[in-house]
């Protein structure tokens, strides 16, 4: 063989060698300077997306709402009131006291979705009424009929469940007062009883662990929040730092998770199993730093606040023994003094 074949065959696999190199180093950086793109792209989208998170789309509450709500109320032998209170930033917040045909004395504070209105919680009234629950039924604020310009995710809502509560206590004889959420109500639910203690336990299915974690999950598309933590984490830091610009609130300090850890009261976390918008993870995280007696359900193939309609006997059957076991034993001599009780209390000293 010549001396220049055996020059070629060597050269040859050198340059080869070569090349793929050179083109995997150009597709290294063609995939960094996409990656880089993304990720300022998120950011941008981020900050113009952050204030339709604090203005949600509102579910309006009409005529027509209010009419069917009384007849499907009616057909349950329960009386339904308007109730309107006033927020401590002055907002109007409206909603609905119903009360159960056969009264027990208990009630239940209801705390609708991001996007929802009252009416969204009628099914979980209907249930609680059947079994003597009074409840109450209002428009979080910046939702359905309700004022107040924007939604802080439990900022300022768990004031205005403190003047809720404190207006139905003067009007009525509340003997325990629960509370029931799902998705930002349940957060909302878990936050107020961190901080009003007159809220004795709380149902809380699919709440957010705080909201910076929720964030990660919107900025990685509710497929991974991996990427919100990584790829995607200008997005998330942008939604957050502008709404804590333009609405004035802390979201290090609108958290559950520091909620349930503040104070001990009883929680049924309900977590979907199959829930892409708020995850388990969640529900997990606050099981876990909650330090009050808990539990957590997690409901095999429901979606995104799904389980009454996936499990509805067993749903019914966890809440009723859930706030049963709340009440302390025995009643007559352990029941917490609410509103009017108070009132005769001091009258008689």
């Amino acid at each position: 063989m010549s001396a220049r074949g055996t020059q070629y065959r060597e050269t040859f696999p050198r340059e080869k060698t070569y090349l793929m190199k050179r083109a995997m180093k150009t597709l290294s950086c063609l995939a960094l300077a996409f990656a880089l793109l993304l990720s300022a792209l998120s950011g941008w989208l981020g900050w113009q997306a952050a204030p339709s998170m604090l203005h949600l789309p509102r579910r309006e509450f009409t005529a027509a709402d209010r009419a069917a709500a009384a007849a499907f109320f009616s057909r349950r032998g329960a009386v339904l009131e308007e109730f309107t209170v006033r927020a401590p930033d002055g907002a109007a917040l409206r909603g609905w006291k119903i009360r159960a045909e056969a009264s027990s004395g208990d009630w239940v504070l209801l705390f609708h979705g991001q996007g929802d209105n009252r009416t969204g919680m009628e099914g979980y009234a209907a249930l609680l009424l059947a079994t003597g629950y009074n409840v109450v039924m209002m428009d979080s604020r910046a939702h359905g009929a309700s004022g107040g310009d924007i939604s802080t995710y439990g900022w300022k809502e768990r004031e205005d469940s403190r003047a809720v509560v404190s207006a139905l206590e003067s009007a009525e004889h509340v003997r325990h007062l629960f509370a029931l959420g799902e998705s930002m109500g349940a957060s909302i639910a878990l936050q107020a009883a961190g901080a009003d203690p007159r809220i004795e336990a709380v149902v809380a299915e699919a709440p957010f662990r705080n909201l910076r974690e929720a964030a990660y999950d919107y900025a990685g598309l509710h497929w991974s929040p991996l990427l919100g933590k990584t790829l995607f984490f200008p997005g998330a830091w942008a939604v957050i730092r502008r709404g804590e610009r333009d609405a004035g609130f802390s979201a290090r300090e609108t958290s559950p998770e520091k909620s349930v850890a503040a104070r001990a009261f009883p929680v049924l976390l309900i977590c979907d199993e199959a829930d892409v918008v708020l995850p388990c993870r969640h529900s997990e995280s606050l099981y876990a730093a909650a330090r009050g007696p808990k539990t957590l359900w997690e409901v095999p193939g429901a979606s995104h606040t799904a389980a009454l309609g996936v499990a509805p006997q067993e749903f019914q059957r966890r809440i009723l023994s859930f706030f049963a076991s709340a009440i302390p034993a025995p009643q007559a001599q352990a029941q917490p003094l609410h509103g009017q009780e108070v009132k005769k209390l001091q009258v008689i000293r």
